[in-house]
């Protein structure tokens, strides 16, 4: 099989000639693909099955892509919480109020930015329900092994979208046929989609390659045996949160109440959570030396991250669009790009990395541009001659009166900058990370806590990594160390609701009226799907 490098591209290629070729035109104009030509060989029958599903892992339309572009999972799960914000900046950022309705948590069921998310999610469970259904039908072409690791690879794939569908919008439609019509349906239990999600990656991980996903090669970028294991992993570790169908009138069951079959034998929620990323250090995964090789413009060789979304700026047209949305207008034009001056760090966050005191962080560097900016070793300059300066501790809600309108704020950095990058920097070579070790090791140190064990090591190796002195494993300490280790990564909303702060006060934040009832911690189901399908309900309504 190829590298999906190549396989994206061919893929990309018969997609635009696919989608027309199964309309009731009885005559087939002589420049299309009959369907017994598309699908005529094993390989042909992958790249149109399986191999198109991975063209929307990422992408570069807004609400699209599971990371690396605007109002999709990405945004929703970190500019919701206390670990960054895009103020309003005059005219420069307003966008209508957007971002500030997501920081105060003002998001409404109306909002076309959650129905274009919701379209986006179920619209890649809608293409892997298709793609099992042209798997049996050409089943013939396929031997037995290729049918069944084909179809393992499609379930996963659908499996990790139910994963978000359920950590974003709760109670969802569960579509498991071809035939499923997403205006026919009705809500299915969070918690039996959840169940759902978790026994479809038990049962296909046996049957998926156990390799790297990240690795040039034939499984670049494909969802493979560690990536099952991480989503397994996740899953468990907010099963508490999952298993609970409506926040404001059930209290959570604890995780050692909830129950998981592992290879026949019973686990607690914890236990489940352990023995799964203890599955992922078997497969030989650890730690890089240095932090910021996981983020460096060739990162293809970490071997540290598990699942990222493959970057060419020769070959795919996904984008990474938010060290560009980040970064000062003058700072974006030295390193030859663009920017657009608007998200950065919150008060809290860079009080949390010590910013301004003796202790500071030693990751703090990495993720941050921060104070008087240099590019090439010569200080960034302002329309009026002055140093470009970055005021962390400046930062407002609206700034629209501030001195510091345009410099407020410490912005992303994390990845390396692609100087070669086309399309003001948004086209890098720089694959995007979503999953990586570092991560199994923090939540192996908070379920081992939950469950009443030391989780001192797996923290400490962390810590160490970066620098730093070693911390008692208690779970505050833990959630302080996922903000510190996994800063821009988009773990910030599903964290601190598992901890249950997300409904509380923090940084510039005060809680809605009755909002510690938990509603916020679910998205709204849009009313655009609900309008169109009268079957289905708010996810308030379970």
């Amino acid at each position: 099989m190829r590298s999906v490098k190549s396989l994206f591209t061919l893929t990309a290629i018969l997609l635009t000639i696919g989608p027309g070729l199964f309309s009731c035109l009885d005559d087939q104009p002589r420049d299309r693909l009959s369907e017994a030509q598309v699908f005529d060989s094993p390989a042909s029958l992958y790249l149109n099955t399986v191999g198109e599903l991975y063209n929307y892992i990422g992408g570069e339309a807004d609400g699209n892509g599971l990371q690396g572009t605007y109002r999709g999972v990405y945004d929703y799960n970190t500019f919701t919480t206390d670990e960054a914000i895009i103020p309003i900046r005059g005219a420069d950022w307003y966008d209508g109020g957007f971002w500030q309705r997501l920081y105060r948590h003002e998001w409404s069921a109306d909002d076309q930015e959650l129905y274009t998310l919701w379209c986006y999610l179920y619209k890649v469970v809608v293409l892997c329900n298709d793609a099992l259904g042209r798997l049996d039908k050409h089943r013939s072409l396929l031997t037995a092994g290729q049918y069944e690791s084909y179809r393992a690879e499609v379930r996963a794939i659908r499996a990790m979208f139910y994963y978000y569908l359920i950590d974003l919008f709760g109670n969802v439609p569960l579509l498991t046929a071809p035939e499923s019509k997403v205006n026919r349906v009705t809500n299915t239990r969070r918690s039996e989609v959840f169940r759902f999600a978790f026994d479809e990656l038990q049962t296909v991980a046996p049957q998926l390659a156990p390799t790297p996903s990240h690795h040039m090669g034939n499984y670049y970028g494909r969802l493979t045996r560690p990536v099952a294991y991480f989503l397994l992993a996740k899953l468990a570790l907010n099963a508490e949160v999952f298993s609970c169908d409506n926040p404001t009138t059930t209290a959570r069951k604890a995780g050692r109440d909830i129950y998981f079959t592992v290879n026949g034998v019973q686990m607690n929620a914890w236990q489940t959570v352990i023995h799964y990323c203890n599955r992922i250090t078997d497969l030989g995964y650890r730690l890089e030396n240095n932090y910021a090789d996981n983020f460096k413009i060739h990162n293809e060789n970490s071997a540290e991250n598990i699942f990222t979304i493959p970057m060419d700026k020769h070959l795919y047209a996904n984008q990474y669009q938010y060290l560009f949305r980040s970064r000062n207008y003058h700072h974006g034009k030295a390193l030859g790009l663009g920017s657009e001056n608007g998200a950065c760090a919150t008060l809290s966050t860079v009080r949390a990395f010590g910013y301004g005191t003796p202790q500071v962080d030693h990751r703090y560097a990495l993720n941050f541009y921060s104070d008087t900016i240099l590019v090439d070793g010569d200080t960034v300059r302002l329309d009026d001659g002055t140093p470009l300066v970055y005021q962390p501790l400046e930062v407002q809600c609206n700034l629209s009166a501030s001195r510091y309108i345009k410099t407020a704020g410490a912005r992303m950095s994390k990845y390396e900058i692609d100087r070669k990058a086309f399309f003001d920097g948004k086209l890098q070579d720089n694959d995007i990370v979503l999953y990586r070790y570092a991560d199994v090791l923090l939540m192996l140190a908070e379920a081992k806590v939950r469950n009443g064990q030391n989780g001192d090591a797996e923290l400490h190796l962390v810590r160490a990594r970066a620098g730093m002195g070693p911390r008692t494993a208690t779970l505050d300490n833990i959630l302080a160390e996922r903000l510190l280790e996994l800063m821009w990564e988009g773990w910030r909303r599903q964290d601190l609701i598992r901890f249950s702060k997300f409904t509380q006060v923090y940084d510039l934040r005060t809680p809605l009226t009755g909002e510690s009832n938990g509603h916020t911690t679910l998205f709204p189901i849009p009313n655009r799907a609900i309008g169109a399908n009268k079957r289905l309900q708010p996810n308030s309504a379970f």
